[in-house]
């Protein structure tokens, strides 16, 4: 195949699929196959929660004996919350703002069970505690958007081995929201349809591409793929707000984000990976119900060049058929 351009249907920005730069993807696989140390629970800061000063938790989330999940304050946080907003100011040139907002940590009890290796239940909790977080947080008239992110992996930013997802509540809506926001936004003012559906709508179709569905959800490596692997988990139904999501269809979308992250160290050896979730704004819910809630889910394989920084253009060696049928 040769190279081809292709343009996201949200943003609007081009991208590279090259898959001659690689004679075979798995190839390019076997680069990877280096196996993930284990770190001793001895030293770790979240197997005692009293000793590490992260006690009591802000909420918890408890099973028949003890704990299964918590959500703690973060002892190091990017953003720290006093009884006042954040407001813009003016240093020369340029805007500046206090960093008053939340960055806490949600915490699973077992040290060496991964999302993808928690029992059902266990995830579901994980994504429970989200959203009841996510409703507290949404209470602070001073906040702007609320990021829920998971790091796997010393590739992926975590600094500790023990599975910890964070949440960052933020007094501005961030530059990559933002950017998705107004895509989709420009499309439904187009085309009056949302932007996100129709592209599940031709994935659904297609079936190239879909590497795991049920009846609520659909995980599926994008058409125009930025990152080698990289997938997306939709909820099926048209959903702009993450927390305002129907119990049943956020099980299904725990579900599908299982079974994908399941695939994904089976198949490309257990990579180090990010997800995070794209919602709608805390503030204006009326201006942003054209969006649709989504997981994406990026491993981490490959580094920007000169090429992708000095034109904002991503090449990726992997054509997207193919990284959906290895990845099934």
């Amino acid at each position: 195949m040769n190279s081809e351009l292709r343009k996201d249907l949200v943003s609007g920005d081009w991208i590279v699929i090259a898959p001659g730069r690689i004679k075979r993807p798995d190839q390019f696989l076997k680069l990877q196959k280096i196996k993930r140390p284990k770190v001793s629970v001895r030293g770790c800061p979240f197997e005692d929660l009293r000793k590490s000063g992260q006690h009591p938790p802000i909420l918890k989330f408890k099973n028949h004996k003890d704990w299964e999940v918590v959500v703690v304050e973060n002892k190091y946080p990017a953003f720290t919350h006093i009884n006042t907003c954040a407001h813009p100011e003016k240093k020369g040139p340029y805007s500046v703002m206090e960093g008053v907002g939340h960055h806490n940590l949600v915490i699973t009890r077992d040290h060496y069970k991964n999302f993808p290796k928690l029992g059902k239940k266990t995830a579901e909790l994980v994504f429970k505690a989200f959203v009841d977080y996510y409703k507290l947080l949404a209470n602070d008239y001073c906040l702007a958007y609320v990021s829920i992110f998971h790091n796997w992996g010393p590739k992926a930013g975590a600094s500790v081995y023990h599975p910890h997802y964070q949440v960052i509540a933020l007094p501005i809506i961030p530059p990559d929201v933002e950017h998705s926001l107004k895509g989709s936004e420009n499309f439904y003012k187009k085309h009056k349809k949302c932007v996100h559906c129709v592209m599940l709508d031709w994935e659904l179709k297609e079936k190239k591409r879909i590497i795991y569905e049920n009846k609520f959800a659909v995980a599926f490596v994008p058409f125009v793929l930025r990152e080698p692997f990289e997938l997306r988990v939709f909820p099926k139904k048209h959903l702009p707000f993450f927390e305002d999501t129907p119990s049943k269809i956020m099980n299904g979308v725990v579900e599908v984000l299982q079974k994908a992250l399941q695939k994904m160290e089976k198949r490309l050896h257990d990579p180090d990976y990010n997800f995070f979730i794209h919602t709608s704004p805390i503030q204006d819910k009326n201006r942003h119900k054209h969006y649709h809630w989504h997981i994406e889910i990026l491993p981490k394989f490959s580094i920007s060049a000169g090429f992708e920084q000095g034109t904002g253009i991503e090449i990726t060696a992997i054509d997207p058929d193919e990284a959906a049928r290895i990845l099934r």
